[in-house]
Protein backbone atom coordinates (compact mmCIF):
# COMPACT_ATOMS: atom_id res chain seq x y z
CA UNK A 1 0.00 0.00 0.00
CA UNK A 2 1.38 3.40 -0.84
CA UNK A 3 1.79 6.37 1.46
CA UNK A 4 -1.29 8.17 0.11
CA UNK A 5 -3.42 5.14 0.97
CA UNK A 6 -2.10 5.11 4.53
CA UNK A 7 -2.70 8.82 4.91
CA UNK A 8 -6.24 8.53 3.56
CA UNK A 9 -6.99 5.60 5.86
CA UNK A 10 -5.56 7.36 8.88
CA UNK A 11 -7.51 10.51 8.03
CA UNK A 12 -10.76 8.56 7.99
CA UNK A 13 -9.95 6.98 11.36
CA UNK A 14 -9.10 10.40 12.84
CA UNK A 15 -12.30 11.93 11.53
CA UNK A 16 -14.40 9.12 12.99
CA UNK A 17 -12.84 9.35 16.43
CA UNK A 18 -14.51 11.43 19.10
CA UNK A 19 -13.18 14.79 20.18
CA UNK A 20 -12.26 13.64 23.68
CA UNK A 21 -10.03 10.89 22.36
CA UNK A 22 -8.19 13.25 20.02
CA UNK A 23 -7.03 15.63 22.75
CA UNK A 24 -3.58 16.95 21.95
CA UNK A 25 -3.47 15.28 18.56
CA UNK A 26 -4.11 18.35 16.43
CA UNK A 27 -1.51 20.51 18.14
CA UNK A 28 1.04 17.68 18.08
CA UNK A 29 0.31 16.92 14.44
CA UNK A 30 0.81 20.56 13.47
CA UNK A 31 4.14 20.79 15.29
CA UNK A 32 5.26 17.38 14.04
CA UNK A 33 4.27 18.19 10.47
CA UNK A 34 6.33 21.37 10.45
CA UNK A 35 9.29 19.63 12.09
CA UNK A 36 9.07 16.72 9.67
CA UNK A 37 8.92 19.08 6.71
CA UNK A 38 12.10 20.84 7.74
CA UNK A 39 13.83 17.57 8.66
CA UNK A 40 13.78 16.16 5.15
CA UNK A 41 10.31 16.61 3.67
CA UNK A 42 8.66 14.01 5.90
CA UNK A 43 5.72 16.13 6.98
CA UNK A 44 3.22 13.26 7.04
CA UNK A 45 5.44 11.07 9.21
CA UNK A 46 6.12 14.03 11.49
CA UNK A 47 2.41 14.74 11.77
CA UNK A 48 1.66 11.12 12.68
CA UNK A 49 4.39 11.04 15.31
CA UNK A 50 3.36 14.46 16.62
CA UNK A 51 -0.24 13.32 16.96
CA UNK A 52 0.82 10.29 18.99
CA UNK A 53 3.09 12.35 21.25
CA UNK A 54 0.48 15.09 21.67
CA UNK A 55 -2.20 12.57 22.57
CA UNK A 56 0.09 10.93 25.13
CA UNK A 57 1.03 14.26 26.72
CA UNK A 58 -2.64 15.28 26.93
CA UNK A 59 -3.46 11.99 28.67
CA UNK A 60 -0.65 12.51 31.18
CA UNK A 61 -1.84 16.07 31.84
CA UNK A 62 -5.43 14.87 32.36
CA UNK A 63 -4.22 12.24 34.84
CA UNK A 64 -2.20 14.84 36.78
CA UNK A 65 -5.16 17.22 36.85
CA UNK A 66 -7.40 14.50 38.28
CA UNK A 67 -4.85 13.67 40.96
CA UNK A 68 -4.52 17.33 41.95
CA UNK A 69 -8.29 17.70 42.17
CA UNK A 70 -8.55 14.60 44.36
CA UNK A 71 -5.72 15.72 46.65
CA UNK A 72 -7.48 18.77 48.22
CA UNK A 73 -10.55 16.64 48.93
CA UNK A 74 -8.41 14.17 50.85
CA UNK A 75 -6.73 17.01 52.79
CA UNK A 76 -10.14 18.47 53.75
CA UNK A 77 -11.30 15.12 55.08
CA UNK A 78 -8.17 14.65 57.21
CA UNK A 79 -8.55 18.12 58.77
CA UNK A 80 -12.15 17.52 59.79
CA UNK A 81 -11.21 14.28 61.61
CA UNK A 82 -8.73 16.06 63.90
Amino acid sequence: MNVKGWVAGLSVVCLLSTGAEAAGCLKGAAVGGVAGHFAGHHAVLGALAGCAVGHHRAAVQRRQDRQQQAQPEQDDESQTKM
